[in-house]
């Protein structure tokens, strides 16, 4: 019988792992997308969308399919699914891995605020400029809706729901992007401030480049702490992992 994976993805670092897992007739791979994008990027071999409904609801889910083993391969700022995660996999005995790619690291002539949460940052915005570019998400949106004395440049890959700034011109739109056209999107919208969360990886990066070389500040906020588990940052480490349990 193949040994059972659960990949809970939505990153490119879960599609990748998938890819790699998908041909190996001795691992049956399952991932599991939290369902919140409209048209998402699907992995190779088995998918699944949707919550489980709870860490005990999974952990039964767990049990049901016989997996052996659970990669969190989620966006390193998705806390409660790693939470849940965490819980489950120790109720049902399964061994979890943290997949989380390396977060930014500031270069020479980058200008970064940090901030410990999306409120501080929203509080920081008024003493840095008028005019924001906004690339948190859409979830995170209503702890800026108050600031009614900035102006907002939103880009989120599906449309929000309210509350929303009260000036803002907002553009759907995923990556990957070029320094080149952040650049532009940044001078057509005479942004003062860019607002993003420390996710890592190649995708969206580009707008780093733009700011540093407009000289504008960059508000960054922290990533949450991750649990107390095995901890991988690329698909080849985590792959090794699962050779060794598997």
């Amino acid at each position: 019988m193949s040994a059972g994976v659960l990949i809970l993805g939505g990153t490119g670092e879960a599609r990748r792992l998938a890819a790699a897992l998908a041909g190996r007739p001795e691992i049956r791979v399952v991932s599991s997308l939290a369902g919140r994008v409209n048209d998402p990027r699907l992995p190779e071999g088995e998918v699944r969308v949707g919550g489980f409904g709870g860490p005990d609801r999974m952990a039964v889910w767990l049990r049901d399919q016989r997996i052996r083993a659970v990669v969190d391969a989620t966006h390193p700022f998705a806390e409660r699914i790693t939470a849940s995660a965490v819980r489950a996999t120790e109720l049902a005995g399964v061994p979890l891995l943290v997949l989380r790619r390396p977060g930014w690291r500031p270069e020479e002539g980058d200008d970064w605020r940090w901030a410990r949460s999306l409120e501080d940052a929203a509080a920081s915005l008024p003493s840095l400029g008028r005019r924001v570019f906004l690339t948190t998400g859409r979830q995170g949106l209503p702890v800026f809706a108050g600031l009614d004395a900035l102006w907002f440049l939103i880009r989120t890959v599906d449309p929000p729901e309210p509350p929303l700034p009260a000036h803002h011109h907002l553009i759907l739109d995923r990556g990957p992007y070029t320094p080149d056209g952040e650049r532009s999107l940044m001078r057509e919208h005479r942004i003062d401030v860019l607002v993003t969360k420390d996710s890592g990886g190649t995708m969206t990066v580009a707008k780093l480049a733009a700011a540093r070389t407009l000289g504008l500040p960059v508000v960054v906020v922290h990533r949450p702490p991750l649990p107390a588990c095995h901890v991988a940052e690329t698909v080849e480490a985590a792959l090794t992992w699962l050779h060794t349990l598997l």
